[in-house]
């Protein structure tokens, strides 16, 4: 799909203005992203902001197993082991 070079917009009475879909497909600017505005040479730039890595990474382990419990049944198993050395 080809962009066309212009595309002309209207701006509400908030000052909002919709960024036509394939443009936003070419940008990959998806809903909630931020976006810088700026002025350059008497034009209004939108630079699309990469996501706070922390916040990007927020909840990705969440569908795993649980590492906690891992780490618990692992300390248990730990426990069993050096009373057995030390009731031996």
């Amino acid at each position: 799909m080809s962009l066309p070079q212009t595309s002309t917009v209207t701006v509400s009475s908030k000052g909002w203005v919709v960024i036509p879909a394939p443009l936003r497909r070419k940008m990959n600017i998806k809903p909630g992203m931020r976006v810088l505005v700026d002025e350059v040479e008497g034009k209004i730039v939108l630079t699309p902001l990469a996501d706070d890595p922390v916040e990007s990474l927020f909840g990705k382990l969440a569908k795993g197993e649980s590492l906690t419990k891992e780490l618990l049944a692992e300390k248990a198993l730990e426990r069993g082991r050096e009373k057995a050395k030390i009731h031996s």
